[in-house]
């Protein structure tokens, strides 16, 4: 048996060990039979656990695979070379297997809902009913879906971009399943999902990926040096995404500190905490030692290291794995439909003083807000480092739309927009036409291509690379097309609010979570366009720009007429589920916000007409100071026809001296 072989075996029993041993200290092993009560039996109760620990183990393989193929190896223009070809097409029986558990899952899962064994329900209607009735069934029949489509596509795909593109779809097919679980009857279900969320995909690239790396150095592939350090880059990042993620998460399940120590699933929590806390602790050793001993030749501390911490991080998921099959502490909610629909109490009566004290913490949001903060900085700092100059106003600006972002999505305007239709609007119109003003004056992109170092070898892409290859990709040239991006702005606005999208939205807050960042990114990639500063597939003129502003903003004004002129109100089974009693009727609020939509596109307006004729003015003075340059170089006066004209009048005066 090959060392990489016997390294799965060990990590495959220390996952298994740590699920045993964690169903048993969760009471969920051996639980207590009531006679006359339904019971599925000792083979569904091992069954689906251990189902369940095989899907997420093939799932964190998927993704670690698709990384390494993708990122971690370098390739050579995009293609990807014979070793990350191989990795890619081992994702793909991965991704099989992967469909292939949460299959095996679905069965187990509908034979333990309804208390019958496994045979009892093969021949009924029960796993199709299950399958595509319940939440959790639908949960796990998308990751059938998804991995049987990973595993078909992942056969012909020979480019970085084609790997990059399934390791998002990847993660994607990652989130379903949990967020059915404890995460969706958490009272604070927002915090919950977001938190979850964020863990997962932090912890499926970490674990996939240092699993993949292990199984790499073992069977003393080449490029491991390069690898290892592009992980040890991203490990950090993912570490710290794990950490902060798994906080807010049991915050958002235990009622008081004293639960980790007092509940069965608080100790699983803690037994949690002491793993990661003994990875962190592993990784910076590998970091200071064993990297340095991989550069100067020396694999064998890494291999040893690196297949230490796999078995371990494997371990953590069987335990993660008896932790989902825990109920968390119960502790008393209010008895309240706003309050199971919101996460928080309804608030009371809006006002001003409201508005700017009842704040409302949202994790996704608030963590986007401070990534983007701290990059941005730090790509100042290191333009500043070694002499470049960034122009501070763009600086003012990036942090002008963060702060504005932060505003609009952790202040009680977000509390209140999802209570009130005219507060929601004011929230989408800051979110959409307001902010991405802001940002995309910043000009991340070219401070990015500018602060980023290129790829150490040629043809590789490193993030510098990578961001080139997407802004001149096909996608790019299309999304940012004047008429794509403008039918996107305003069109994705009619489709929301006049279809049952908006009221799906709200009731979900990985729905609500893609509405807001939907209302952003239109609104950055339609006002990249026309005031952006970063370079761009498609460049208008200025007179193009005010065109295409003057065009797009009356569509908006029609947009609040339709809404004032309705007499149905829009998401009513959301609104009238919360039961407000004070303040506008349903119907006024949404006349109200229509009129807000009507005449809040004056505010961008003005904005954008000040930024394009600041933008105008400067490129005249950078036309001006080229055409002099180019003058003092030949002599002339830099403007062809100005030139001539100058040379024929100085023919005439010579002609008339009689020269």
């Amino acid at each position: 048996m090959s060392k990489a072989a016997r390294l799965a075996l060990a990590g495959a029993a220390a996952a298994v060990v740590a699920l045993v041993i964690g169903m048993i200290a969760g009471g969920r092993a051996f639980p207590r039979i009531i006679p006359g009560l339904p019971d599925s039996g000792a083979v569904v109760r091992w069954g689906l656990p251990l189902s369940k620990l095989l899907m997420d183990v093939a799932g964190v393989t998927t993704v670690g695979l698709l990384l390494m193929a993708a990122a971690l190896l370098p390739n050579d223009k995009g293609v990807l070379g014979r070793t990350a070809t191989q990795y890619v097409k081992a994702g793909s029986w991965a991704a099989l297997a992967w469909a292939g558990s949460a299959f095996v899952a679905i069965v187990f899962s509908t034979a333990e809902s309804i208390g019958r064994t496994v045979p009892q329900i093969l021949d009924r209607t029960f796993l199709t009913s299950y399958a595509t009735q319940t939440t959790q069934g639908v949960a796990l029949t998308l990751v059938v879906l998804f991995g049987v489509a990973i595993a078909l596509f992942s056969r012909g795909a020979i480019t970085a971009g084609a790997a990059a593109g399934l390791l998002v779809f990847a993660l994607v097919t990652l989130l379903p399943a949990p967020l059915t679980g404890h995460t969706s009857s958490s009272p604070n279900h927002d915090l919950a999902t977001s938190a979850v969320s964020l863990h997962l995909l932090a912890l499926a690239l970490w674990v996939g990926g240092l699993a993949v790396l292990a199984v790499h150095a073992l069977r003393k592939q080449p490029q491991l040096d390069v690898a290892a350090r592009r992980f040890s880059d991203m490990a950090v990042w993912c570490y710290a995404g794990v950490g902060l993620s798994g906080v807010f998460s049991l915050i958002a399940r235990l009622g008081a500190v004293s639960d980790l120590w007092t509940t069965q699933y608080g100790l699983l929590a803690v037994v949690k905490i002491v793993a990661f806390v003994l990875l962190g602790y592993v990784g910076y050793w590998h970091r200071q030692r064993t990297l340095a001993d991989l550069g100067k030749g020396r694999p064998r501390a890494f291999t040893r290291l690196a297949g230490g911490e796999m078995v371990l991080m494997l371990a953590t998921i069987g335990v993660a794995v008896a932790l989902s099959r825990t109920p968390p502490p119960e502790f008393s909610v209010p008895a309240d439909r706003a309050f199971e629909l919101l996460g928080f109490p309804l608030p009371a009566e809006i006002t001003l003083g409201n508005v700017f004290t009842m704040w409302w913490f949202d994790l996704f949001f608030a963590t986007v807000a401070a990534v983007l903060a701290g990059l941005y900085g730090f790509g100042v700092r290191r333009l500043r480092r070694r002499g470049d100059k960034w122009p501070w106003g763009r600086t003012a600006s990036w942090y002008v739309g963060l702060a504005l972002l932060v505003f609009a999505t952790q202040s009680g305007l977000a509390r209140y927009a999802k209570v009130m239709f005219d507060i929601h609007m004011i929230e989408h119109m800051t979110l959409s036409m307001v902010v991405p003003i802001f940002l995309v004056m910043g000009g991340p992109v070219t401070l990015a291509l500018r602060a980023l170092k290129p790829a150490t070898r040629r043809g590789d892409r490193g993030p510098r690379e990578w961001i080139t290859t997407i802004l001149h990709s096909r996608f790019t040239k299309v999304v940012t097309h004047p008429v794509v991006a403008t039918a996107i702005f305003i069109a994705s606005t009619y489709a929301l609010y006049f279809t049952p999208l908006f009221e799906s939205a709200m009731e979900e807050h990985l729905g609500h979570i893609w509405m807001t960042l939907h209302f952003l990114l239109s609104g950055c990639l339609f006002f990249w366009v026309i005031v952006g500063v970063d370079p761009a597939p498609n460049r208008l003129p200025y007179v193009g720009r005010l065109l295409m502003l003057f065009v797009t903003m009356p569509f908006h004004a029609f947009f609040g007429v339709a809404l004032m002129m309705m007499g149905t109100v829009i998401a009513s089974g959301w609104y009238e589920q919360l039961g407000r009693t004070w303040g506008a009727t349903l119907l006024q609020t949404q006349q109200d916000g229509g009129a807000i939509a009507w005449g809040f596109g004056e505010i961008p307006t003005l904005i954008v007409l000040l930024a394009i004729a600041i933008q105008w003015y400067q490129d005249d003075e950078r036309q001006a100071r080229r055409t002099d340059r180019k003058a003092d170089r030949s002599g002339g006066s830099g403007d062809s026809e100005l030139d001539s004209y100058n040379a024929y009048l100085a023919r005439l005066n010579r002609a008339d001296k009689g020269e």
